[in-house]
């Protein structure tokens, strides 16, 4: 989670919504990204996609079995559907979102009994850390 925090920073510093993502596999770091929706002008370059894109590239094929997604901020329905599509094993993330987030808070789309995959999921890890850094950013753009 130190590596996607990292990530939502550089997202930040580029005015960007802070959301870090990466993708590991046996301790391995196979692919990272954050946002950059603003910075390219796509509603797809969410961190997860940007991770899964960047991850890719180094796997064979399109499974990411025994892969895990970690992201600061909960992924949204889009993002949930490209972990469960690309039949991830797990998700690690840290803020929950209220407002857009598809893993446990407005649904449940990973675990999902009805699709034909599911992930294994862990919430919360370093949430304050996470979660803070998006009050600050969303606490900044508002006083602008």
């Amino acid at each position: 989670m130190g590596e996607a925090l990292a990530l939502a920073q550089r997202a930040r510093a580029l005015g960007e919504v802070p959301v870090g993502a990466v993708v590991v596999r046996e301790g391995e770091l196979l692919g990272s990204g954050f946002n950059r929706r603003e910075t390219r002008g796509d509603p797809l370059a969410h961190a997860e996609l940007e991770a899964i894109s960047d991850a890719g590239e180094r796997i064979d094929g399109w499974r990411f079995e025994g892969c895990e997604m970690v992201v600061t901020l909960e992924p949204c329905a889009m993002c949930a559907g490209a972990l469960v599509n690309g039949r991830f094993a797990g998700l690690v993330f840290g803020a929950a979102d209220p407002k857009a987030g598809f893993c446990g808070s407005l649904g449940d789309l990973v675990r999902d009994p009805r699709l034909n995959h599911r992930l294994e999921v862990r919430e919360g890890i370093l949430a304050e850390e996470c979660g803070s850094l998006l009050s600050e950013f969303f606490s900044d753009l508002r006083r602008r």
